[in-house]
């Protein structure tokens, strides 16, 4: 919306601002934008920005927001200098806390983040801080540009295992402090999921690529598909760098087990985004054509993932698509704004439903699937209801291609083989939340790899803490 607003209308109290409507994230047309991959979201003009980063109260210290913000970015100084048009003033100091605020402006749940806990959730909507710190961060970009500050070398090399948020929040730290970094990554760019599991409508690539650019510019080496664990062990990584971060985040697939699973037409997550969302120059050679998808999709699942698998499916043509999860929305992982947005591009919902069962046509390949309804017994370990089937409620759904977005475990391969690396019974990591130390001297760890699947902001915080930590090693350290 088009929206002009007098420098008076700024100087308000705070009783004032908490009247004023929010401008809401503005998207294309549903019917517009399932036709194409492109960005959903309509970029706030300057008015629209400084309007809605009026609507900000200034709670006093410690702020709510800034609270519940992983990286506890300073968002009401940030809004007041977006209310008065200093916008570069408020990217330089997102950036100040964050080493990612162009990505985490957008995929980051703020609902259940900074704006879940604006004030303004008392009497009105919440002020949008997610778009905000995009927006900013945009300005800056176009209008003056970024350079990553790097530090006086040191002289010492450190080692970066995945070019994902983890391996980048820890890389931008260390250049800060004049250390060499060097990233290797299995794939054929950088990102990780940023690049590889969301999908262009929600985080267009080209904003992906701008950052590592900027890495690029200040002398980060990126060693592309080259998979450590196989090309490389951590062993030969340490003969040569004087330190090594795992950031590889948890990239394997859950299965679901159930017969059928590995027919034609039923694919897991990871790779039915990497099939339909990026172009072939950046596809691993495994994964180059688009998935053959039928008319009717099913994703099961409830997560962020499976909204991306949804809109992915509506936007390759499908007529029908359909989530199936066995528990009810109130306990569904995922985002409720991408669920609005999934059903208003015409994605459906079956609650408590699970899938049993894959059943193969008379060409092999998947053509129902067996479903089971659930009921929601009594709470588990974690205090969510457990899903229990209900006896003699079989039923079949129809489908062409499903996906199975049911969470991810991390890669057993770096753990095998490095010797006295130690790990947790699921096979995760076993470091120091606080400073990334393993039980190996000289290898830090951080992200979904030690913490299981979790969010971008958390793994890129993770990075900068194990950087923290690496950089006092490396200066009481005979390497």
């Amino acid at each position: 919306m088009d929206l002009v607003i007098s420098r008076a209308e700024f100087a308000l109290d705070r009783r004032s601002r908490s009247y004023l409507p929010s401008l809401e994230v503005q998207t294309r047309p549903a019917a517009e934008r399932v036709c194409d991959f492109s960005d959903a979201v309509i970029p706030m003009t300057p008015e629209q920005a400084m309007y809605e980063a009026a609507r900000c109260v200034q709670c006093p210290d410690p702020a709510p927001c800034m609270l519940a913000c992983p990286t506890h970015n300073d968002i009401p100084l940030a809004m007041w200098y977006i209310e008065n048009g200093q916008f570069n003033a408020a990217a330089a100091l997102y950036r100040e806390t964050s080493s990612l605020p162009e990505m985490c402006g957008r995929v980051c749940p703020h609902e259940q983040l900074c704006q879940g806990s604006c004030s303004q959730n008392k009497s009105n909507d919440p002020v949008l801080t997610g778009a905000l710190e995009a927006f900013a961060i945009e300005h800056q970009r176009k209008t003056e540009g970024y350079d990553i500050p790097a530090g006086a070398p040191t002289g010492k090399k450190v080692a970066i295992i995945g070019a994902g948020p983890a391996g980048l929040g820890c890389a931008e730290q260390l250049l800060r402090k004049g250390h060499a970094v060097t990233i290797f990554e299995s794939k054929p760019d950088g990102g990780g999921l940023l690049t590889y599991g969301i999908p262009n409508f929600k985080l267009p690539k080209e904003v992906v690529f701008a950052r590592l650019d900027d890495f690029k510019r200040a002398g980060v080496q990126f060693v592309f598909n080259t998979y450590i664990g196989k090309d490389r062990t951590i062993d030969q990584l340490l003969d040569e760098f004087d330190a090594v971060f795992i950031g590889t985040g948890s990239e394997i697939d859950a299965p679901m087990e159930v017969p059928g699973e590995d027919l034609p037409g039923v694919y897991k997550a990871t790779e039915y985004l990497i099939r339909a969302n990026l172009p072939e120059e950046l596809k691993p050679a495994d994964l180059k054509e688009r998935p053959e998808i039928g008319k009717k999709v099913v994703v099961v699942g409830g997560g962020d993932t499976a909204s991306d698998c949804l809109r992915s499916s509506l936007r390759l043509g499908a007529e029908e698509v359909t989530c199936v999860y066995r528990r009810t929305v109130k306990e569904m992982p995922g985002g409720a704004h991408d669920r609005e947005l999934a059903m208003q591009e015409g994605a459906r919902y079956m609650f408590l439903t699970q899938p049993v069962r894959f059943i193969a046509g008379e060409n092999g390949r998947l053509s129902a699937i067996e479903c089971i309804k659930m009921e929601l017994g009594e709470p588990d370990k974690k205090g969510r209801r457990k899903p229990v089937p209900v006896e003699g409620s079989n039923f079949i759904l129809q489908a062409d291609t499903a996906v199975l977005a049911l969470g991810y475990w991390p890669d057993p391969l770096i753990m095998n083989t490095t010797p006295n690396l130690k790990t947790d019974k699921w096979g995760l990591i076993s470091a120091d939340p606080a400073n990334g130390l393993t039980s190996r001297p000289g290898v830090f760890a951080g992200g979904d790899d030690v913490t299981g699947p979790s969010l971008v902001v958390t793994a890129m915080v993770a990075g900068r803490k194990a950087a923290a930590s690496i950089d006092a090693y490396l200066k009481t350290s005979s390497n």
